[in-house]
């Protein structure tokens, strides 16, 4: 039986990947994993998971960050199996927001500092949010970065 040698990521190896047969795709599993492939996994899967992880090796693995972000949605998964799953939205500086309230039009740009409005800069949007509407907002929510209808943990 021919062993299987550890491919390197590049687009050749990749593109080997979808013609190997399963005894190789195992031995490539074992190589790169130091483990056993589950015996669920069928050519498919086998092929998808090795690609991903010679992708990682390449081209590095996840950020923190995004990371953090998978674990976090794992385990509002885990939590509410369910329920509909949001990412984050993340606002990078140089955005402007822009809210019309009681027919004025608000402006607010992100900053690496925080965000600009009227000339000074805040931490949070929650505070300009109250200073528009004299109560207490929701920042993110009052600039339309979060669903109305999601009340929890905001």
């Amino acid at each position: 039986m021919k062993r299987a040698k550890t491919p390197s990521g590049s687009e050749a190896d990749l593109a080997r990947l979808a013609t190997a047969p399963i005894v190789v795709l195992r031995d490539q599993y074992r190589l790169l994993f130091a483990t056993e492939p589950p015996t669920a996994f069928g050519p498919d899967l086998l092929r998808r998971t090795i690609a991903q992880r010679l992708q990682e090796k390449q081209h590095g693995d996840l950020s923190r960050g995004a990371q953090r972000t998978l674990d976090q949605l794992v385990v509002a998964f885990k939590r509410q199996p369910k329920a509909a799953l949001t990412l984050p939205r993340r606002i990078k500086p140089g955005s402007e927001l822009v809210r019309t309230w009681k027919g004025t039009a608000y402006r607010v740009r992100v900053s690496p500092e925080g965000f600009s409005y009227e000339g000074r800069t805040y931490t949070s949007l929650s505070e300009i949010a109250t200073l528009i509407t004299g109560t207490r907002w929701n920042g993110p929510r009052f600039f339309g970065l979060r669903d109305l209808e999601r009340t929890n943990g905001d």
